[in-house]
C-alpha cells in the first residue's frame, strides 16, 4: 500500500510540473530579438547616468561642479575636472590647468567623464545632486567589446543631444487671436 501511495504522489507531482511547463510553453514571449524588434516600453528603464541641460540653454549642464556625485559614488566611476584658478601673482596658463572638482570659482565642469564599466547603477549620484543635474538615460543599446568605449564624456553627449534635438515651435499668439 505504501508503494502505491508513493507512486500516486509521484504521478501527481509529475502532472503538476507538466501543467506548469505547459502553461509557460503557450504563454506570450517577452524576449526581444534586437535586430528584428526594438524595445518600446522604456519609461521605467534606468540606463547609464547623463547630464541634464538647462531649460533655457540645453547644451549647458545644470551641474555646478560641486563634486557631490563623485563623492557619493561607491564605485568611483566619475572624473570631474574644472579649471584651477591661478594663484596670486601667477599668470593664467593657456590651456588652463585642470583639477578635480570642486575648484574655487568654477561653476561648470570642463570635463565630466563616466566610466560605465565601473558604474553599479545604484543611483547615489542622482540622489545627491543638489541641482538635479543628473538623470538616468533611456538608452538600452550601450554595448561595447572594450572598456575604453565605456568611458563616456557626458559633456560631449549633452552637446550632441542639444544639437540633435528639434526646437519646440512657439505658437503665434497673434494669428490665434484673429
Amino acid at each position: 500500500m505504501k508503494r502505491i501511495k508513493k507512486a500516486f504522489t509521484g504521478l501527481k507531482s509529475l502532472a503538476v510540473g507538466l501543467g506548469v511547463t505547459g502553461r509557460a510553453f503557450y504563454a506570450k514571449n517577452v524576449t526581444v530579438i534586437y535586430p528584428k524588434e526594438e524595445v518600446d516600453n522604456l519609461a521605467s528603464y534606468r540606463g547609464h547616468v547623463e547630464l541634464v541641460g538647462k531649460e533655457d540653454a540645453p547644451d549647458v549642464p545644470k551641474c555646478v561642479a560641486c563634486g557631490s556625485c563623485a563623492k557619493a559614488c561607491p564605485s568611483n566611476a566619475f572624473t570631474i575636472l574644472c579649471p584651477v584658478p591661478p594663484k596670486e601673482g601667477e599668470a593664467a596658463s593657456d590651456p588652463p590647468v585642470m583639477g578635480p572638482a570642486p575648484q574655487r570659482g568654477a561653476k561648470t565642469p570642463s570635463k565630466f567623464i563616466l566610466d560605465f564599466s565601473l558604474c553599479s547603477l545604484c543611483g547615489q549620484c542622482v540622489k545627491t545632486c543638489p541641482t538635479k543635474g543628473l538623470r538616468f538615460s533611456n538608452d538600452p543599446y550601450l554595448v561595447s567589446f572594450t572598456r575604453e568605449d565605456l568611458k563616456l564624456d557626458l559633456l560631449a553627449r549633452l552637446h550632441s543631444q542639444a544639437a540633435n534635438s528639434q526646437p519646440v515651435p512657439v505658437p503665434d499668439t497673434e494669428s490665434v487671436d484673429k
